[in-house]
């Protein structure tokens, strides 16, 4: 692995990357490579990284995961904005960097994103055609989840709140940074939360089994105004061509990823290659670390990307792709 400050002239802040090298990587050569992008509120030591990074690297592929702007070890200010648009311009930042690497084919760059990072994967491939292939694995559409759930289905009394605190904070009052789960589990019951998603989120990013110092699953309140009239899938029909993996899983909680990742898929009729995997017996986070749920998924998508990022794609040499088989 190898840790980077990615820059580019578009901003005045650099993202944080670490690259992932496959087995006997040689800098000589060229490698498929693919763009992990990590959930809302999540940062690149977890899913995106130590989960599906890793594995995709351990495949043959150079994979590249990373912090978004205002988060994690990346740069911008103030701290823990989660902007859909500059989430999406963060995914075109870091190929911008990796066709400069010489090791990377940059006719065979792939993205795969977990949660709000498979919704924004999705987004990036509408207008992003440097991408040649997508998985989204337990995609959330961010703003869908902003209009429903997360501002108790109303959105327009949240954008008031939004807009007056905004104001408080230009005038020199304290920001109003909000914690997106309880402090444990035993404190979300204490508090009525029952629901499957929210206690597998406290149990993923609250205990050691996904805690990392970058994970802070917070948001800047003052700042999301955008979200709320977002769509990660706006024109999907007619400008998502790249193949498409969506893998959701059965077992449905509030955050709705089953929802969104059927939604999708089935407006993706202009895709060259789109499927849908959904596993019965596995939920939103069983798709983040649970071994079961995790190979399940790789199983289907090591195959997705080699198809189309490896041998049966237009290589120049193809004794460059020993492990794309």
């Amino acid at each position: 692995m190898k840790s980077v400050q990615i820059q580019n002239s578009d901003m005045p802040w650099s993202i944080a990357a670490n690259i992932l090298f496959p087995p006997g990587f040689d800098e000589s050569r060229t490698y498929p490579t693919i763009v992990s992008v990590h959930p809302f509120g999540s940062c690149k030591e977890q899913t995106s990284g130590n989960v599906y990074g890793n594995a995709l690297a351990k495949e043959g592929f150079v994979v590249i995961t990373y912090d978004a702007s205002y988060q994690g070890e990346s740069g911008g200010a103030p701290r823990w904005i989660e902007s859909p648009s500059q989430r999406v311009e963060d995914i075109s930042h870091v190929i911008d960097y990796a066709v400069t690497l010489s090791y990377v084919d940059a006719d065979r760059i792939g993205v795969i994103g977990v949660c709000a990072g498979g919704g924004y994967v999705i987004n990036a491939a509408l207008t992003e055609k440097r991408i040649k292939a997508v998985a989204a694995i337990t995609p959330i559409n961010l703003g869908r989840l902003f209009r429903e759930g997360f501002s108790e289905f109303n959105p327009l009394g949240t954008l008031e709140a939004m807009s007056t605190q905004r104001t408080k904070e230009a005038r020199g009052e304290e920001l109003q940074v909000n914690e997106l789960l309880p402090q444990n589990i035993e404190t979300a019951r204490t508090n009525g939360l029952t629901d499957r998603d929210v206690l597998e989120a406290t149990d993923y990013y609250k205990t050691p089994r996904g805690q990392k110092p970058g994970g802070w699953t917070r948001m800047l309140f003052s700042h999301a105004q955008k979200i709320l009239s977002w769509d990660a899938f706006a024109f999907a029909e007619t400008l998502l061509t790249q193949p498409v993996m969506v893998v959701v899983g059965e077992k449905i909680g509030a955050f709705g990823a089953y929802r969104d990742g059927i939604e999708v898929y089935s407006r993706a009729t202009t895709s060259k290659d789109r499927q849908i995997v959904s596993l019965e017996n596995s939920s939103h986070y069983d798709l983040y670390d649970k071994p079961e749920a995790v190979e399940l998924a790789l199983n289907k998508i090591f195959p997705f990307f080699k198809m189309h990022l490896g041998k049966n794609a237009s290589i120049q040499n193809e004794s460059d792709y020993t492990n794309i088989k």
